[in-house]
């Protein structure tokens, strides 16, 4: 006896028939599902919709037409009935002939997705509908393999399911540690050794004295513009202690000029002489050369949005998880100009620039940022130069500055070699699903 055949899709799978206006009365008042992950977990909202929709009832094969290969499929197991749009499809099915656990992990096989190339035009990359899916001629094992096959899979994705909570403990630790790191570094607590070493370098009252007067003769000279007053440090204002020899400054005394916000022309989709930034280039707190626009204006030579080396971008404007996020830019003059959404910031010479993109980046900065970002209840919470330029900044010796640099740029390095690690790891798993996948489904020629 053969333990597989040749079947189509549509003699144990049929398509729950029926489809409805928006507003129909036979829809009235139920929910509606919101989405599928990829894991195949329902989410159910009360949401309207003006696209045609259907109805699913409990015990239904729902898939996702644009990622059912991607795992956006289940069994709804609801006890009542909900709609969905006409994205999705629902199905009852010959419990004799398929296990649904089994037919389940077959959508998500390089077995399908090769049928999917072979008998639909466009592939994967075609919503997929009954009308594709139900005409499908697969190889079929009987049912007691299928339930064989089924059981094997769910051992194995046990496996990856702790799997995966263990990468992600691991993320979120090495995220921690991250922190931590910049945490640390601010407060003067990486180079405690370094002081113990270097008893006699200059004390940071002194050097800021100093970055003043230069200041001041610059503006003299007119090579910069005068900054707008900051306000007295409060002692309310303070939020940990620092080592001695260290003092509390506001931002606008390390930079040249006041902050400054950049211009977003608008852009095309062809290339040309200008490039601007987009905010992925410094959500990560690197500067990124590859996220970029094109403009067709012509920006003068002259012009500050013109980036130079050594500037820090801030990010003026985005999600209360990025906004405030900050990156050095480590190149040419007329290579790139900076959107509106991000702000740019000249340290003065006497200043570290990597030690000060530390600082903003450390959790008291980020914490800082978020809580002084209007619209913090709308999409795009926004923080304006007063709010970066009136930043409190732990600050010390320039020597000091650089060997915190040194030791935070050298920890940071290991914890990107871990995270390389972790996602190196994370690969491996996805990999490795698809082997199995294959593996279990490849077999559907033999006798």
């Amino acid at each position: 006896m053969r333990e597989w055949n040749k079947i189509k899709v549509g003699e144990f799978l049929f398509e729950r028939a029926g489809k409805y206006k928006p507003d129909a009365e036979e829809i009235v008042g139920l929910k509606r599902i919101d989405k599928i992950d990829f894991s195949g977990n329902f989410h159910i909202a009360q949401k309207s919709s003006k696209t045609n929709m259907i109805v699913i009832k409990p015990c239904d094969l729902v898939i996702s037409g644009i990622n059912v290969a991607k795992g956006a499929m289940g069994i709804y197991g609801g006890n009542e009935d909900v709609t969905a749009t006409i994205h999705y499809s629902s199905y009852t099915f010959d419990k004799n002939q398929i296990s649904v656990e089994y037919f389940k992990r077959f959508l998500r096989s390089p077995e399908f997705i090769k049928l999917l190339k072979e008998q639909v035009k466009g592939g994967i990359k075609t919503e997929i509908k009954p009308k594709h899916l139900l005409p499908l001629e697969i190889s079929l094992p009987i049912l007691e393999k299928q339930q064989d096959i089924a059981s094997h899979f769910q051992k194995f994705e046990s496996g990856k399911y702790k799997l995966k909570n263990e990468i992600t403990h691991q993320q979120t630790l090495l995220k921690k540690l991250r922190q931590q790191i910049l945490q640390e570094a601010i407060q003067g607590k990486l180079t405690i050794d370094f002081r113990t070493q270097n008893p006699d370098i200059e004390p940071a009252g002194e050097l800021l004295a100093r970055i003043k007067v230069e200041k001041e003769q610059l503006i003299k000279e007119k090579k910069i513009k005068k900054q707008k007053p900051l306000p007295p440090i409060n002692e309310e204002e303070i939020p940990f202690e620092l080592p001695e020899g260290w003092v509390w400054c506001r931002l606008n005394e390390l930079i040249l000029e006041n902050p400054r916000n950049g211009y977003s022309p608008k852009t095309v989709k062809f290339s040309t002489e200008t490039k601007t930034l987009k905010l992925g280039a410094t959500t990560s707190g690197k500067f990124i050369d590859t996220e970029i626009k094109y403009i067709s204006e012509k920006i003068k030579k002259d012009s500050f949005l013109w980036l130079e080396d050594g500037n820090i971008l801030v990010q003026r404007g985005n999600s209360l998880d990025f906004v405030g996020v900050s990156a050095i830019y480590e190149g040419g003059k007329h290579q790139f100009i900076y959107p509106d959404l991000m702000m740019k910031l000249k340290p003065v010479a006497l200043v570290s620039g990597e030690f000060l993109h530390h600082v903003l980046m450390s959790p008291y900065c980020r914490e800082y940022f978020r809580d002084n970002a209007s619209g913090a209840q709308k999409s795009m919470p926004k923080i304006n130069q007063g709010v970066v330029s009136g930043a409190l900044i732990p600050f010390c010796s320039i020597d000091k500055q650089k060997a915190i640099a040194t030791k935070v740029e050298k920890l940071l390095s290991i914890c990107d070699q871990l995270e390389t690690q972790i996602i190196a790891n994370q690969t491996h798993t996805e990999q490795l699903m698809q082997a199995v996948l294959k593996e279990a489904f490849s077999q559907s020629g033999e006798a």
